[in-house]
């Protein structure tokens, strides 16, 4: 039996690495993300003394299971508020808070601007993404996705000259920032491509797209020597 080369090992542990990477790194972001929600929700066991959901007699970090319990917590929290807001009396709240929050100075910038943001990529804001499209950008012979979310008031339709539609950007993978662009309607190229597909597409840096979803289930009939394998 000969020794495996450099060679091999090499390819064997690009191999292996190309299999636990992604499980690690999705274990690593849940984590991640578990800590910061819990710095949060943590706040909500205000009511509980701190010797029993910390360590070293309420000096040391909480418990584990107290930040998940405190997670919980807010889910129920939101999922009432949300409850609540869908009615009229709630809905009258809600825009009181909004007008509230607008008035304060530097608060409304960025609150405003998250409202916004939320707002685009609502799942409700049937008018946000209206079709994913491909256009010449940031210079001519390059190409990018982009999403049509309407066109330009009428302040600026006068200046152009030209029909145009307002086509969202976005950068990857954080799809919340972007370029906006008004782009004449001839100029653009329609991709047969749902928006939740467009966005896949885009946070996954280019990588995930429908024939490469597609192509698994499709191998997935063949056997190893490349024939159909009956059931």
């Amino acid at each position: 039996m000969t020794k495996p080369s450099v060679a091999s090992w090499r390819v064997d542990f690009f191999a292996g690495l190309a299999v636990v990477l992604p499980a690690v790194l999705s274990v690593a972001i849940i984590v991640w993300l578990f800590g910061t929600v819990a710095n949060i929700t943590d706040t909500l066991l205000f009511f509980l003394p701190t010797e029993w959901t910390h360590r070293n007699q309420g000096q040391g970090a909480i418990y584990w299971y107290w930040s998940l319990l405190a997670l919980l917590l807010a889910v129920l929290l939101i999922g009432v508020i949300g409850r609540f807001a869908r009615h009229y009396l709630g809905q009258q709240l809600v825009e009181l808070v909004d007008l509230a929050l607008l008035r304060v100075p530097l608060l409304n910038k960025i609150y405003g601007t998250i409202k916004q943001v939320n707002q685009a990529f609502s799942p409700n804001q049937k008018s946000s993404f209206r079709q994913v499209v491909l256009v010449e950008f940031p210079r001519a012979g390059q190409h990018s996705v982009g999403f049509v979310t309407g066109e330009p008031g009428p302040e600026l339709r006068p200046k152009i000259g030209e029909k145009v539609v307002s086509v969202f950007i976005p950068t990857t993978p954080n799809i919340t920032s972007g370029f906006v662009v008004l782009v004449p309607e001839q100029a653009l190229t329609k991709l047969d491509l749902s928006v939740a597909e467009g966005i896949k597409y885009i946070i996954s840096l280019g990588v995930v797209s429908r024939d490469s979803a597609a192509a698994p289930a499709a191998d997935s009939g063949k056997d190893n020597t490349g024939g159909t394998v009956k059931p």
